[in-house]
């Protein structure tokens, strides 16, 4: 099922009775959502706590901004178009302190808008109209991969997604429990996006960790170190498993094995 999210119409969406929540036994994640429309704001509240989640809402930049340090949510959801200030602006104070996963949620469709909104710190981006399933299933891959960094960064350098491993501490690639030899600047690549598993790195982003900052404008480097990587590590370079493309914006490395099928 599709719902309309749009400024002018009260977003209306029953959800499937058979649908279990999204959250299990524990602590239910508070999501901070930042959106000026009073429609769209209810229809993300009632998506969300029909889920198990809880929420907590702000009409404004300056609002979401004192919840976000008052509350400390697990994960915000923030529109682009706010009354009192640019949501990319927002996102780029928030990124000044904050690590909570962001999803961007916006009427501009452009790749600019999404490639800049993605630059400033976004983690994910969707553009009105949206169904709930595609809400839902975003807010689920952002906690996880949040979750997952958590874990990485505290008990483990080794990051494996399905038959791929990446032992970060003593740079050694697995595929299947065989080593994959890669080149420094392959490896370099791969470490990068696990280290973002499951978020959209940008062509100038990952050009400007690769190679440096004075690289951003050379994406050839990145499209061919990109097809050497694939070949490496894809069951089947055409239909990629891992490393997904984000057409006109960037890569992703899927990140988790419930992942892979998605």
């Amino acid at each position: 099922m599709r719902c309309r999210v749009l400024p002018s119409v009260q977003a209306t969406c029953r959800e499937d009775a058979a649908m279990t929540s999204d959250v299990e036994s524990g602590q239910a994640p508070l999501i901070l959502i930042i959106e000026d429309e009073k429609p769209i704001r209810n229809f993300l509240r009632a998506s969300l706590t029909t889920q198990g989640y809880k929420t907590i809402e702000a009409p404004t930049a300056r609002e979401g901004l004192a919840l976000a340090a008052s509350h400390i949510p697990d994960l915000i959801v923030l529109d682009l178009g706010l009354p009192d200030d640019d949501g990319v602006n927002v996102l780029r104070k928030l990124r000044t302190w904050s690590t909570a996963p962001v999803v961007i949620l916006s009427a501009r469709g452009r790749e600019r808008d999404k490639v800049e909104a993605l630059d400033a710190g976004g983690d994910d981006y969707l553009t009105k109209p949206f169904g709930v399933g595609e809400l839902l299933a975003r807010v689920r891959v952002a906690l996880r991969h949040a979750s997952i960094a958590a874990d990485a960064g505290s008990d483990s350098e080794t990051i494996s997604i399905g038959d791929l491993h990446i032992d970060l501490l003593r740079r050694v690639v697995s595929l299947a429990n065989s080593e994959v030899h890669l080149t420094p600047i392959e490896y370099r690549l791969l470490a990068c996006l696990a280290r973002n598993a499951g978020k959209v790195l940008t062509h100038n982003f990952l050009l400007g960790q690769v190679w440096g900052p004075g690289s951003v404008s050379r994406s050839e480097y990145l499209r061919v170190f990109m097809g050497s990587l694939r070949r490496k590590i894809e069951p089947d370079p055409a239909d990629p498993k891992y490393i997904i493309t984000e057409i006109g914006i960037g890569y992703r490395l899927k990140g988790a094995p419930s992942d892979l099928s998605a």
